[in-house]
């Protein structure tokens, strides 16, 4: 049995085909999207699971290492691991939401596997988290399907996050690799998001015509310049087909971390000054909002930031601002902030004002956004977006027929207008956005397994 798997940034989802067609397979529930999260009890609890609950053991000294200290490590704590104590997709933001002080979590680990300057062991853990989640997935898919599940063709952007190049790329699928390996996947092939999703679209073609695809992901915006059509539907080698490819670490997810950097942490003292008429330092409000940056998530969440964060709210000219960053740091809260954001940026494609409702602190603050702020505080990465696309045309030297946007942030309107101010005239379309890369992964597997 083969499926094509979609481990996103913002979600996961798998297909497989029935009767010719791409159909999904409930993964949460009924659900057919699942959260990329994952929550419990401590970090090293994700390692000792996989070895206790799910029989997947090390495969090399690096894995062994890194069990002895997790198993060690709960147990100096007096931690009992239970199954049901690691929690995926919503089940594990609820859990974060109910007690963030004592939960391990963890948004979008997608998001991380290309950094540079990471140890072995830390390569490991984040190999043990994907398979974790990789496990459970699977694991669900097989029960709906009431078979086994031994091939998967997995979606990768064509840059991960990560300052590394190719050397991000290399090690972030390598990751995917030996973590879909060590999840019971005996057959693993990878292809450009952006090259499934136009796949997908391919399908509903029934002239060949030069398609740009722009795919606008939770992590990443990858832009690919394809030949699609009857006379490439198919064929096992597209080589020819794919004429240009740009991609960058910028997506959904930064939209909603600016949205958060601007609107929201003023509420915590961002923009404020402190009794000696200095501003507060910048990186105190942006560090936990940038979920994506772990060195940032890292360094803001130290117990020795915590010392400056206390020194700046006695110096603050509004040291109640203050307080609610501290009470940011000490319950693990920059997750919820950049929700809030999310939901002010969705809401502002239908009204020009939204209040955010920070009711995640112990005393609730609403914070009115209107559209033209939010519009401000996204123009860095909405460039960066656009920047993609004027880089594949540029490539491929030529304009498309049509151009095929998907993604969670495609129906924005801000980015869907920006789109079509760089190709005037082009017709800009559109399919299912959170789907489309699944359904096509499910026939590139087709093609590569049957």
């Amino acid at each position: 049995m083969y499926i094509g798997f979609d481990y996103g940034t913002s979600n996961c989802s798998i297909a497989h085909m029935l009767d010719g067609q791409p159909t999904p397979i409930a993964v949460e529930g009924d659900n057919i999207y699942i959260p990329s999260t994952v929550s419990a009890p401590t970090r090293e609890s994700v390692t000792e699971h996989l070895f206790r609950f799910c029989n997947i053991k090390p495969i090399d000294q690096v894995g062994e290492s890194l069990l002895r200290r997790a198993i060690a490590f709960n147990q100096d704590e007096g931690i009992e691991l239970d199954r049901r104590d690691i929690n995926f997709g919503q089940a594990a933001l609820d859990h974060y939401l109910q007690d963030p002080q004592f939960t391990y979590y963890v948004k979008s680990p997608k998001s991380f596997l290309g950094s540079m300057g990471l140890r072995d062991i830390q390569v490991q853990f984040f190999e043990d988290l994907v398979c974790a989640m990789m496990v459970n997935i699977k694991s669900q898919g097989e029960n709906q399907l009431g078979q086994s599940i031994d091939e998967t063709v997995i979606g990768r952007p064509i840059h991960f996050q990560g300052r590394g190049g190719n050397d991000s790329d290399q090690q972030a699928e390598a990751i995917l690799l030996r973590a879909a390996t060590r999840a019971g996947f005996k057959n693993v092939e990878f292809q450009f998001e952006p090259v499934a999703a136009g796949l997908e679209y391919e399908a509903s073609l029934t002239e060949d015509k030069l398609v740009l695809v722009v795919d606008i992901g939770g992590g990443t915006t990858d832009c690919s310049l394809l030949q699609m059509g009857p006379n490439w539907a198919g064929k096992n080698d597209r080589s020819d087909s794919l004429i240009a490819h740009s991609g960058e670490r910028v997506g959904g997810n930064d939209l909603d971390i600016h949205v958060a950097f601007r609107q929201l942490m003023p509420a915590f003292g961002f923009g404020s000054k402190m009794v000696s008429g200095l501003e507060m330092p910048i990186t105190q409000f942006w560090n936990p909002v940038a979920i994506n940056d772990l060195p940032a998530q890292t360094d803001f969440y130290t117990k020795e930031n915590f010392k400056a964060l206390k020194q700046l709210h006695k110096d603050a000219k509004d040291p109640a601002k203050l307080a609610r960053l501290i009470e940011l740091h000490q319950e693990i809260l920059g997750h919820g902030v950049v929700r809030r954001a999310e939901e002010a940026k969705i809401g502002l494609s239908k009204q020009d004002v939204f209040t955010s409702t920070l009711d995640f602190l112990s005393h609730a603050v609403d914070v009115d956004i209107n559209r033209n702020d939010m519009m401000e505080a996204i123009e860095s990465p909405k460039t960066k977006m656009m920047r993609l696309v004027q880089d594949a045309l540029a490539q491929g030297g030529r304009k498309p027929d049509v151009v095929y946007m998907t993604g969670g942030s495609a129906k924005s309107p801000i980015l869907r207008q920006a789109v079509e101010e760089i190709l005037p005239g082009i017709p800009l379309v559109s399919g299912n956005d959170f789907g489309s890369v699944t359904a096509g992964l499910a026939r590139w597997a087709e093609v590569c397994f049957r």
